[in-house]
């Protein structure tokens, strides 16, 4: 291995150690996620069969996945949030029930002013209300502090591997 980094597999355990061919793969699929395992391995130096393992290895491990990012807005879900969460007790039990709920995408324990951190995606200002409904519900949960998004300037996937 050339030159390791430790990258955390969520939910799959301890680090795991990435080779430098492995970056470029990733940074390959980051780039078009449908590319050919042929012009991946004619990039990085690997057969076709030799990119396929590192794919399947790199998945299997849960160091990556490959899914198509749609556009919210197009898809009919205008109103994007993040909503700052405070909670008492079991942060890890909030962040599971959290993470159950269909329209939340991203749940983040954090340190500083709230305790959790999720971002939503919904049809309107409405089914908004109705999510925090759902999340004021859980009976842990002591307030919340809504950031809806008026304009979403940047959003990229290529961090990870540098």
């Amino acid at each position: 291995m050339t030159n390791p980094s430790k990258v955390r597999a969520p939910g799959k355990g301890g680090p795991v150690m990435l080779d430098e061919i492995s970056k470029q793969i990733i940074e390959q699929l980051q780039t078009d996620g449908r590319k050919p395992y042929a012009a991946i391995g004619k990039a990085v130096g690997l057969s076709e069969a030799a990119v396929r393992q590192r794919v399947q290895r790199l998945l299997d491990l849960g160091v990556m996945q490959i899914v198509a990012v749609t556009d919210p807005l197009s898809l009919g879900f205008p109103r994007q949030a993040m909503i700052g969460i405070k909670c008492e007790g079991d942060l890890d039990a909030v962040a599971e029930e959290l993470s159950s709920i269909k329209e939340i995408n991203y749940v983040v324990l954090t340190a500083g002013s709230v305790d959790l951190i999720v971002e939503v995606v919904c049809e309107g200002d409405s089914h908004l209300l109705e999510i925090l409904g759902k999340i004021r519900a859980i009976g842990s949960v002591r307030a919340t502090e809504t950031f809806v998004y008026l304009k979403l300037h940047k959003q990229t996937y290529s961090w990870g591997t540098r």
